[in-house]
């Protein structure tokens, strides 16, 4: 049973801190995205966020993401699935027929995987370079010397259109510097595909100095959710 209230209220809450920060950052908090995560989450939670204004779902695990997305596409008026986990290759084209945008393209197999994907309509897929900060690639992410070259790869992809760079803080990291270091990217990713200007970072507990470093997507879960339920 999903408590209506205290869910509004946190979202209410998270709301006007993103509005703080971006107005702190001289910046205009209609240009930020807030996407509420809802993994492990009923759809009774996906629906009462609708009803609250919210069009933007994330996940990372897929086959989660797709049993939801039907009902997320379902609920109508710009209701959209961002697919924010690591991608495997022999799920890739599987994820790119019911997700709205994928955050997390982070090598040329994923790429070239994707290349050959057929969706419903004539628009190609919504993709973001995934960024490593640390350069351990095992947790996902490109290394930032090869993001431009990345870049230019999904560029000349007809079925992928490039929307930016992800990036999550390295933990125990100077926050503002590591999103410093995404936004810094994302200005050499924009000298190839100069469209190309979503900056994805910012979670619970850093939305704040992703703002103030140019995010245009925050991924937010537990403090607009609350606990995230165990694995089913």
């Amino acid at each position: 049973m999903v408590d209506r209230q205290a869910l509004v209220e946190r979202l209410d809450s998270i709301r006007a801190q993103v509005a703080d920060a971006a107005r702190a950052a001289s910046r205009d908090p209609e240009d930020i995205t807030t996407i509420v995560v809802t993994k492990y989450h009923p759809l009774e939670l996906v629906e009462a966020l609708f009803e609250a204004g919210v069009r933007d779902f994330g996940e990372n695990r897929h086959p989660e993401s797709r049993d939801k997305a039907a009902h997320i596409h379902a609920l109508g008026d710009g209701a959209r699935l961002h697919f924010i986990g690591q991608l495997q290759r022999n799920k890739a084209r599987q994820v790119g027929r019911y997700a709205d945008a994928i955050h997390s393209i982070d090598r040329s197999e994923l790429v070239q995987a994707l290349a050959t994907l057929e969706r419903e309509g004539t628009e190609p897929l919504d993709v973001a370079l995934q960024l490593s900060l640390d350069g351990d690639t095992s947790r996902g992410g490109v290394p930032l010397d090869q993001a431009v070259a990345l870049a230019e790869e999904v560029a000349a992809t007809p079925t992928l259109r490039l929307r930016g760079v992800m990036a999550v803080a390295p933990i125990g990291a100077d926050t503002d510097a590591a999103f410093a270091t995404v936004r810094e990217t994302s200005e050499r990713v924009r000298t190839v595909v100069p469209d190309a200007d979503w900056i994805s970072a910012g979670m619970s507990h850093d939305f704040r100095s992703a703002i103030s470093q140019g995010a245009t997507h925050l991924r937010i879960g537990t403090a607009i959710t609350g606990n995230r339920p165990t694995a089913p």
